[in-house]
Formats: C-alpha cells, sequence, structure tokens
C-alpha cells in the first residue's frame, strides 16, 4: 500500500488520471482493507451496505464504496489509529454548531505536503520572492485546532513571509475583524517595492474590498501580488455575489488582475486540495476523485447533473476518511470542457444541500456504529 501511494502522490502530472487510474484504484482498495481489517465500526458498516473490496474492479467502481456523510462525523470519531500517536490534530469551524474532529498520521501528513507541493507548481504559486501578507482569516491561537486556520498559514510557505498582518483578531469574546488593522498594513505595504498576497476567506476579502472602496482607498502593489481564497462564505452565504463582482472589486481597489487570482476548495473530513485553474474551475487531481450523487436516492450522477459532492482519496490510515459524502451541491464536467488545456474532470460547487437527507444518511451510519 505504501508503495502504490507513494507513487501517486510522486507522480509528475498530477492531472494524468488516464495513467494513474489504475494506481488509484489500486491505493484505495488497499486503504478500505487496512481500515476494514483493523477498524471494527467501519467493518459493521461496510458489512451493513454489502460491499466488498472484491467489487472494486475498475476505475468506475469507486462510488460501490460506501461514503461517510461528513455531518456524521460531527458527532463521531472512527480512529483506525491510536489518536494519541498523530502528527496533527484538526476541526472544522463548527459554524452550525458542532465540529468535525479529525487527526492525521505522519505518513499522510508528508503525502499531504506533496499534495499542496504538486498542486502549487502546477498553479504557479511558489515564488522565492519575499512577500507581505493579509491573512483574511484568524490570528493564531492554542486553542483554536480549525483545519482552515492551519492551511491558511500553511498558503504562507508558498512565498517567504516578510510581514504577516491577521484579520481576524481574537479578543474576550471571540474573534473578531480587525479591518482598520489591515488598512493600516496596506498602506504599509504600498510603500514597499514587493509583492503582496492576501490569504483567507473569499467573505472577508469581498467585506474589505467593499469598505476600501466606500471610503475611497485605492492601493497598487508590485507584479507577482495575488490573492489565496479558501474556506468558503460559511454563514455569509446571503452575502455571495457572483465571483466576477469580487474580481472587478479587487482590481478597482487593489490593482491585482483575476489572473492572479486562485480559489481553493476542500473540507477537514477530506484531506485533499483543489485549486482552480485560470478560468476558476477546480480541476480534480490524480490524489482524489469527485462522484456527484443524486440527493434522493445517492446514485452516481453523470456529467452536467447536480448532485451531492463525494470526494475519494487513499491518503489517510488515521480514520477512514477514504469515501466522504459533502453536504455540497455540485456539478461534474469533462475536462475538456473547460478551455485552458486541462483534460481532468473539474467540478462546480452551487451551494449547500438541505440537511435532512444528511442527516438521515448520518444517522443510519450511527445506528450501525451503536450496533442497531
Amino acid at each position: 500500500m505504501a508503495d502504490r501511494r507513494g507513487r501517486l502522490y510522486r507522480y509528475g502530472d498530477i492531472f494524468d488520471h488516464r495513467a494513474t487510474d489504475s494506481l488509484f484504484l489500486g491505493a484505495v482498495r488497499d486503504n478500505v482493507r487496512f481500515h476494514q481489517k483493523y477498524n471494527p465500526a467501519y467493518r459493521r458498516m461496510l458489512k451493513a451496505e454489502g460491499f466488498s473490496t472484491n467489487s472494486l474492479e475498475r476505475i468506475e467502481d469507486l462510488h460501490r464504496i460506501p461514503p461517510i456523510p461528513t455531518a456524521f462525523f460531527k458527532r463521531h470519531t472512527l480512529w483506525t489509529m491510536d489518536p494519541g500517536c498523530l502528527a496533527v490534530r484538526a476541526t472544522s469551524s463548527g459554524t452550525g454548531g458542532l465540529v468535525s474532529r479529525i487527526g492525521l498520521e505522519w505518513a499522510a501528513l508528508a503525502r499531504g505536503a506533496a499534495m499542496a507541493a504538486g498542486l502549487g507548481k502546477a498553479r504557479g504559486l511558489f515564488s522565492p520572492v519575499p512577500a507581505n501578507y493579509i491573512v483574511l482569516g484568524y490570528e493564531p491561537h492554542r486553542e483554536n485546532q480549525t483545519a482552515i486556520s492551519k492551511t491558511q498559514r500553511a498558503s504562507l510557505l508558498y512565498a517567504p513571509p516578510l510581514q504577516v498582518k491577521y484579520a481576524l483578531k481574537r479578543g474576550a469574546g471571540g474573534y473578531r475583524p480587525d479591518f482598520p488593522g489591515v488598512k493600516r498594513a496596506l498602506e504599509r505595504y504600498a510603500g514597499q517595492k514587493v509583492p503582496v498576497r492576501l490569504v483567507g476567506f473569499p467573505a472577508y476579502l469581498y467585506f474589505l474590498l467593499l469598505e476600501l472602496k466606500r471610503e475611497g482607498l485605492r492601493f497598487r502593489f508590485p507584479a507577482g501580488s495575488m490573492v489565496l481564497l479558501g474556506g468558503g462564505w460559511k454563514q455569509f452565504y446571503r452575502e455571495q455575489p457572483e465571483k466576477e463582482a469580487v474580481y472587478r472589486l479587487l482590481k478597482e481597489v487593489l490593482g491585482i488582475g483575476e489572473e492572479s487570482c486562485r480559489e481553493f476548495y476542500g473540507a477537514v473530513e477530506h484531506p485533499s486540495m483543489y485549486c482552480d485553474c485560470g478560468r476558476h474551475h477546480f480541476h480534480v487531481p490524480v490524489y482524489s476523485r469527485v462522484i456527484i450523487r443524486d440527493v434522493d436516492t445517492l446514485r452516481p450522477l453523470g456529467f452536467g447533473r447536480p448532485g451531492l459532492v463525494n470526494l475519494i482519496t487513499p491518503i489517510a490510515d488515521s480514520m477512514p476518511l477514504v469515501s466522504v459524502m459533502t453536504d455540497d451541491l455540485g456539478i461534474l464536467y469533462p475536462g475538456e470542457s473547460c478551455g485552458c488545456g486541462n483534460q481532468a474532470p473539474y467540478f462546480e460547487i452551487l451551494g449547500r444541500a438541505g440537511l435532512s437527507e444528511i442527516r438521515t444518511c448520518a444517522a443510519g451510519a450511527a445506528q450501525i456504529l451503536e450496533g442497531g
């Protein structure tokens, strides 16, 4: 298993599905068997669904793996390995009141680092030129173990940081936006001859740009400045504008063009990364596969049909994260329809599904876990 996964995560062309389908299928099969052997609760789930790894004969059979809803992880943990021996622990943001708790072993963390490096290289995120950063996310604090805070800080590794300003400051009542401090940092950065990188939540970028425009403030930064967004809109989904509106505002207020803006997609329960192309589409890298499922029947859908987003990756031995079903609605498209030249399939996120179906599915998984 280690060799198969090692070859997969070291593969040069991170979007070549045709060359890696067999490798990916073997790695997934090995990963499911590992959890099936060492995780009694997961073994019961697979048995209750009548699943056998022998049914994974072709890449098209991946949909047969019973997906675990992300909502299930908010009430249960499924450790396959001793959580005390893991390299890193993280939680979801908990905007709905409950959090998922996951952990990764050292080998999975190394695979994640290889994945981040591969995506960074493919998307042109690496630069030897130091940059000043605005992190539109959480100021580091020992009590904040959210995965998004860790990935936002990890984004600083793509270009050496000179100065870093965090937009969300921690106080007695929790985190609060510090836009006055961000404005002062932008004014200071504008007087320096180094690129600027804005990293973090798209909602806070949008709110910041609106405030800067309202106050008549405009800034210009050197070539090489970038915007790296991730984490979604969460509780601000009602205020979410079209992406094009954000890009126009970004160009007008900060002088950073759309071509220098990249967005990430991910979930704490699925430790794989997706970074959009120049046309802002999330092409699926070789480390994972994406299945769109019918909201009512959970059967797999083909290209161009909306449904629940099911994410598959063999990255972790710590817990069975191999196939998780999000509460996101999305559509999968063939890669050639993008126009950027990438032939890997890509997906579009439409929004969140109604949680009744997700909760029903999660409750069924919980019943199996409890021996019902």
